[in-house]
């Protein structure tokens, strides 16, 4: 088990496809700290009729995107609950250099930071994607190949249906490829003038990957 000093905060970058959703899991269980999403803190918010939900909502209604001050204020609410003091792992997040220059800005210097970069070619992704499914209830990632269900077209964890994401059709992905690689990947060069960066090979079975990530994670708490 990983043990360090100050608390982790481990950003996973990569395309769209690479399996970030499914090492988050993974790193969850093994680390034992929350995995983040903002999508999905997002969408809480808005559900739980939250202040900042109903702020954010207003934007929503109005067609326009939820400013990044805000997604960062529901993140930082997020991160000062207990589940979070050990550390926490950040998924989908930040996704332009703006939004991680302002994360970082409010970050302060008390924590142990450690990117990764999962990487995989945009064929090997769309090629995958035709196979990649979720649970139409609790939101957990499927894939035909790499990580089936117990039971075909059902969820492991609360029985609900899968069922494919719209935005899995190959057009749909390698549109979302483009605006990763003009707007995100600009991020790796961002992190990799830090001292925790890591690039990652996702072309191989996924406990290889994860065992490679763990022990980086270990030589990171030194």
């Amino acid at each position: 088990m990983l043990q360090a000093q100050a608390t982790l905060v481990l950003i996973l970058l990569g395309p769209p496809g690479a399996g970030k959703g499914t090492q988050a899991g993974i790193l969850a269980k093994t680390l034992q700290i929350p995995h983040i999403s903002t999508g999905d803190l997002l969408r809480l918010n808005v559900k739980g009729e939250t202040s900042l939900g109903k702020e954010a909502q207003g934007y929503m209604n109005g067609g326009k995107l939820v400013p990044d001050d805000l997604i960062l204020d529901m993140l930082f609410d997020r991160v000062g609950a207990p589940d979070c003091e050990k550390g926490y792992i950040l998924d989908g997040f930040p996704r332009t250099l703006a939004q991680a220059e302002a994360y970082h800005k409010r970050l302060g210097n008390d924590v142990k930071l450690a990117a990764l970069n999962l990487e995989l070619s945009d064929d090997v992704i769309v090629e995958r994607l035709e196979k990649r499914f979720v649970c139409s209830g609790c939101s957990a990632p499927y894939h035909l190949i790499t990580s089936p269900p117990q039971k075909e077209g059902s969820c492991d964890r609360c029985n609900s249906p899968l069922v494919k994401r719209t935005d899995d059709d190959e057009k749909v992905v390698r549109k979302r490829l483009a605006v990763y690689h003009s707007q995100t990947a600009p991020l790796i060069t961002y992190y990799s003038k830090g001292q925790s960066f890591k690039g990652v090979s996702c072309n191989r079975p996924i406990n290889d990957i994860l065992e490679e990530i763990l022990d980086y994670l270990q030589e990171v708490a030194r």
